[in-house]
């Protein structure tokens, strides 16, 4: 069988870059050698890509010769910087984006990968971009009936002249604690809780150093549950997973620093309360556009067991640690054989969308 060529994708421009090499590494040691040549093609912090060798560490690529990708139908080939031969290694049947964050996940990337023609794992333009957006995620899911936490948003250019009666407002109308958040970055980076009203201009402030729209929405006391999707619709869910963390909340620290930081798959619920998670979460997938694969994170409000969906994740993390393979690995799915689907559902997805006619004829 005649080895798949894949571009394994990842560093990137935003705040979330040391992440994205933490998965591509993961990622880079799963891919089976016998099935696929991988091309190892680093974003550098300055947007510049390079070609590194798979023989090497994925951070090792940053140095690796400036490539370019062309928007250019039906050639699915880097293009080196210097116009020299790349050889085999520019020639990609799929490319496997791990890039965090904003020029990853938001849609940007992924409509150079359309414009190339190239196939690619993950969710298209539109679904991209839905899911990076947790305000827009907010309204089309409030939108479908499904349940999220109350929320306004702020725009960068209101902070300036927020005063106390701005604050007053939002508290009056959706109570104390809250939680800020930049709309458009993942990680938990620039998110902040506010537990009084004089402490939100300066939790704005910080979520403004990151996004020009910020959303705020009611504080819970909640249980941290969150679902594995896979497939192109229909879906697959998996078991449900939570996370359990001695912080205020599941910020960056508990994420990737914070060894006390507990992730326990299955989660601990009953078999209704198992169904319900699933099955929202696939409603979520559905609404906001997603292919591939897609994490769905959900509050449990452990006060009165009220469930509400918090966001959607078009590119989690995918370290062998990450909870979206851990999910799939307790739902019988290991994470070599996980890949191996997402390419396939990249694969699916790209031959459907080429059989779409671009001219019309009459008939």
């Amino acid at each position: 069988m005649k080895r798949k060529r894949v571009g394994l994708l990842f560093g990137g421009r935003s705040v979330e870059h040391e992440v994205s090499l933490a998965s591509a590494t993961s990622i880079l040691k799963a891919l089976d050698t016998s099935h696929y040549d991988v091309s190892l093609i680093a974003v550098a912090p300055d947007g510049s890509w390079h070609l590194g060798s798979p023989a090497l560490p994925p951070a090792a690529a940053i140095d690796g010769k400036r490539v370019e990708l062309l928007p250019a139908p039906g050639k699915h080939t880097l293009v080196a910087a210097s116009h020299e031969d790349l050889g085999s290694a520019a020639n990609l049947d799929i490319i496997f984006p791990i890039i965090h964050g904003s020029g990853g996940e938001d849609g940007s990337l992924q409509g150079l990968l359309e414009m190339a023609g190239v196939a690619y794992v993950g969710s298209g333009v539109l679904g991209s971009a839905l899911q990076m957006d947790k305000e827009v995620t907010k309204r089309l899911l409030s939108a479908a009936g499904l349940p999220v936490v109350p929320w306004v948003d702020v725009r960068r250019a209101e902070i300036a002249a927020w005063d106390e009666a701005a604050s007053a407002r939002v508290v009056s109308e959706l109570g104390l604690p809250l939680f800020v958040k930049p709309a458009n970055l993942g990680s938990s980076v620039g998110i902040s809780r506010v537990g009084a009203s004089d402490a939100l201009p300066a939790a704005l402030r910080e979520a403004a150093r990151y996004d020009t729209k910020i959303v705020v929405e009611r504080g819970l006391d909640a249980r941290e549950i969150e679902v594995a999707i896979l497939g192109n619709d229909p879906y697959e869910a998996s078991v449900p997973g939570e996370i359990r963390t001695q912080h205020e909340f599941y910020d960056y620290a508990a994420k990737y620093a914070d060894r006390s930081t507990e992730l326990i798959i299955p989660a601990e619920l009953s078999e209704s309360e198992t169904h319900s998670i699933r099955q929202l979460a696939i409603e979520a997938a559905r609404t906001l556009e997603s292919s591939g694969l897609a994490r769905v994170d959900f509050l449990l409000d452990r006060e009165n067991g009220d469930l509400y969906i918090n966001e959607v994740n078009s590119l989690p993390g995918f370290t062998e640690a990450s909870m979206y393979p851990r999910m799939w690995e307790a739902s019988g799915l290991p994470y070599a054989s996980l890949l191996d689907r997402l390419i396939e559902l990249g694969l699916d997805r790209h031959r459907e969308r080429s059989e779409l006619e671009t001219q019309f004829r009459a008939r």
